[in-house]
Parts: C-alpha cells; sequence; structure tokens
C-alpha cells in the first residue's frame, strides 16, 4: 500500500520557521507546545507495507520528549549532544543536518533514473508545469518525465469525454504522476452519463484516497497562524458515482453510493496516517443525523478502525458544523477523514485558510500508484497567460512525490528552499499577486532554483 505522509515530528528539519520541529529536546511542560503545534512539515510519502502496530515505548516517545527548538537552525545532533559540542559542525554541514544523525541506507538500484507520468493539464496548469520541471531538472533529481501534452478537458471549446488508454497505461507503468488540474464543462443535465477526466483518472486507477495537507507557510498573508490540518477524502464514490436521471419531466434522482468496504478502507488509511505521523486526532465527518444509512454506513465503519488505534484521540462532527468550526476555530483539527463530497468542501476551506488554491499540496493514494497535484483543484483559466500563476502548490506536491519516490535529500532541498523565498526580506518581489506579491511565475520559480544552490 502506499501512503503519503508527513515528516516523522521526530526527525529533525532545517527548514526556517515554524517548520523547525525537533523531538529530542526536552522543555518544561509549561513552555512545551502541542506535538501538532511544535511541527509545520510539508507531507512526505513513501511506499511501504502495512505498518505493524508500533511498541507503547515507540508511541510515546514524541510526546513525552517533543518539543520546539527556539533557536532557528538547531540540528538533532544538538539536541541529544548540546549545541556546545557540535553547534559549530551543524553550521559547516547544513545539509548533512537536514538529514539527522542516520544515514540513508539505500537498496541496489535505488539512484537510478526513474520515470514520472507528466499531465499538464488545462488553464495554468501548462506554464506552471513548465517551471516545476525546470526546478526539478535544476535540482538534479534523477526523473525524466512522459509527458501527455493533449490530454485537456478544454480542446477548442469540446468536452474530452475519455481518458485515453496509453495515459492509463503510463501511470500503472510509472506508478507516480504529477498533473494538472483538467478542465470540467457544466453540461447540460441530459448529458450526466459522462464523468469528469479527473474523477476517470481516480475510478479507473482506483486511487480510492485523497489527501491535502493545509499548513500555515510563514510570509503568505492568511487570518490565522500555525495551521496544519490534513484532510482525508474517499475518492470513488459517494455523490460522485455519476448515476442521475430523470424520472419524470421536472424531476432528477441523483444517486449517492456508499459502500461500507470503501469507507473502511478509508478510514484505515487515515488512521494509519495519524498514527504514522504522531497526529493527535482523527475528526470523522459526516451527516449521519439526516443520511442516516449512508452517511451511518460511513461513520459505523471510521468507529470500527478507530477502536484499533487508541493512541490516536476520535470524534465525530456533522458537516455544516464543521465548516463552521473551520473558518471560526481551525486549530481544533489535525487529520479529518471524510466521504468524498465532504472531503472536497472541507479541503477547499483549508486551502483558503492557509493562502488559496496556489499553496496547497495534495496527492491521490491507490495501491501502488501516487498522482499529485494542487490540494485545491483550480485550472484557473482567467490567469492563463499572464505569468502571475503561483507554482508553490505543484512545487509542495513535487517535493511530496519525490519523497513517496524515495528521494528525500531532493525533496528536502526544494522544500527549504521554497520556504526560504518566502521568508526572504525581498519576498514580496518574488512571490505572485495571489499572496501578496508582484513576482510572476517565472520569478519565484527562478528565486527557488537560486536558493536550492545556496
Amino acid at each position: 500500500r502506499v501512503h503519503p505522509h508527513a515528516t516523522s515530528r521526530a526527525r529533525a528539519s532545517s527548514c526556517p520557521g515554524p517548520c523547525r520541529a525537533i523531538a529530542f529536546a526536552p522543555s518544561p511542560a509549561s513552555a512545551r507546545p502541542s506535538a501538532k503545534q511544535s511541527s509545520r512539515h510539508y507531507p512526505r510519502s513513501s511506499l511501504h507495507p502495512r505498518p505493524t502496530k508500533p511498541s507503547a515505548a515507540a508511541v510515546m516517545l514524541p510526546k513525552a520528549a517533543g518539543s520546539l527548538l527556539a533557536r532557528a537552525g538547531a540540528t538533532a545532533s544538538e539536541a541529544l549532544f548540546g549545541s556546545a559540542t557540535l553547534g559549530a559542525a551543524a553550521s559547516a554541514a547544513p545539509r548533512s543536518a537536514a538529514r539527522g544523525l542516520m544515514t540513508t541506507v539505500h537498496s541496489p538500484g535505488d539512484g537510478r533514473t526513474r520515470t514520472v507520468t507528466l499531465i499538464p493539464g488545462d488553464g495554468v496548469g501548462p506554464e506552471i508545469t513548465n517551471v516545476v520541471t525546470k526546478v526539478v531538472g535544476a535540482l538534479g533529481a534523477p526523473i525524466v518525465w512522459e509527458r501527455f501534452d493533449s490530454l485537456s478537458g478544454s480542446v477548442g471549446g469540446k468536452t474530452a469525454t475519455d481518458v485515453p488508454k496509453d495515459v492509463i497505461e503510463s501511470i500503472k507503468r510509472n506508478g507516480v504522476c504529477l498533473k494538472g488540474t483538467l478542465f470540467t464543462h457544466i453540461n447540460s443535465y441530459k448529458f450526466t452519463d459522462s464523468q469528469s477526466l479527473n474523477v476517470q483518472l481516480r475510478k479507473q486507477l482506483d486511487m480510492h484516497v485523497n489527501l491535502v495537507h493545509g499548513f500555515s507557510i510563514p510570509g503568505v498573508p492568511s487570518r490565522f497562524q500555525n495551521l496544519d490540518i490534513v484532510v482525508i477524502r474517499e475518492n470513488t464514490e459517494g455523490e460522485y458515482s455519476g448515476l442521475e436521471h430523470e424520472t419524470v419531466e421536472g424531476v432528477v434522482e441523483s444517486l449517492k453510493i456508499i459502500t461500507y468496504e470503501k469507507s473502511l478502507r478509508t478510514a484505515q488509511y487515515a488512521f494509519e496516517y495519524a498514527q504514522l505521523n504522531n497526529r493527535e486526532k482523527v475528526t470523522a465527518v459526516h451527516k449521519a443525523n439526516i443520511m442516516k444509512l449512508g452517511d451511518g454506513m460511513f461513520l459505523k465503519a471510521v468507529r470500527e478502525v478507530a477502536k484499533n488505534f487508541p493512541n490516536v484521540k476520535f470524534e465525530e462532527m456533522i458537516v455544516d458544523n464543521t465548516c463552521m468550526q473551520l473558518v471560526s476555530n481551525p486549530h481544533q483539527f489535525d487529520v479529518m477523514v471524510t466521504p468524498n463530497l465532504y472531503g472536497n468542501l472541507a479541503a477547499n476551506i483549508v486551502a483558503g485558510l492557509c493562502g488559496g488554491h496556489g499553496v496547497v499540496p495534495g496527492a491521490n493514494v491507490g495501491n501502488g500508484i501516487g498522482i499529485f497535484e494542487q490540494g485545491a483543484r483550480k485550472t484557473a483559466v482567467d490567469l492563463a497567460g499572464t505569468g502571475k500563476a503561483n507554482p508553490t502548490a505543484l512545487l509542495l506536491a513535487t517535493s511530496m512525490m519525490m519523497h513517496h519516490m524515495g528521494l528525500h535529500k531532493y525533496s528536502d532541498r526544494l522544500e527549504q528552499a521554497i520556504l526560504k523565498v518566502y521568508t526572504d526580506p525581498d519576498s514580496k518581489k518574488l512571490v505572485t499577486p495571489d499572496v501578496g506579491g508582484t513576482g510572476t511565475t517565472v520569478s519565484f520559480a527562478d528565486a527557488v532554483m537560486k536558493r536550492m544552490s545556496a
């Protein structure tokens, strides 16, 4: 099973600002932030088998020892052995420090060049993917692209109704895809038998989990700071089942399909994610007070899974209350698990809270396949050709993708370079207008590449 997961909160990182987290330096209880507050990492992901339940000691260690080191640039070595002993060495070797103490022991062939399926998408997608591939090339990551520029939901103003077979085969063969959003027309109600290209990809490849990680980025203006929310959404059924018909003129039935099996695997993924990433709580979002059978089935599955994870807090929340709570008190949320439509709504609210669709990464996960994209899907047709589209979300999704592929060093460098741009004193000249800057898509990408080599 593929699990996209955030950096362990016990692992050192050399990211500036609130991204900085070390789990080895104890601090007085009065000064210690919660485990959730002490980490602001981007999702990292890797292939691994279903995890076994950790020992009690392994589960308790981050909570007992976790603390945010206030001094920027501190390392895991300093936390373990003292800054006086290793501070100078850490300063001399920042990239080594970012890895922590232990070296990566790779398997033979792990350094080979990998092929990744690339779907530029519509709207600003081609512009953004072009700078992303340029950044990956400058990074020196062992990645080559298998591009499908012709796949579009808006070809000559007409809707492309099917994903070509060669695209599906490419993703199956490569196991990894980077994707721009594909445009979806709002068709006449008489043509509901065809689904959007985005939905077709999820269903044909059984990408049964969608994960969106919203977090505050230093320098990005927003109403709330220090947010860190993960939305995990069932990705193939519910209101997206595509089963609609007009029974008699003026009366339409739209079927919402909820199955116990798919609800169960989504819940299992959410709790595994929480356990693997030292997350404290999972919130199940539902409307079982009204849809007692459909959402009741989903809630039943989540409750069953929750029993197997006693170290993860579990709560339930009705979807309308969830939306209100997200915009009034978002810090209460950690990991959210939802049926299909509710997750789409919640993820977009989270993206808005964190700075908009241009800064939040996401992933779609299946068995042995990962598709990485913006967390809040928006083609931004109105921005196409202006050079003002924000590439941050897709760059962060690329960082997430590289962790998924085991290319941790490259992912770390990209992640840190992005943060450095936003915290630069001259960031307003570098970042795009949607986050308060006067820069362009290209100026931002150039700034990231400059800081990768610094």
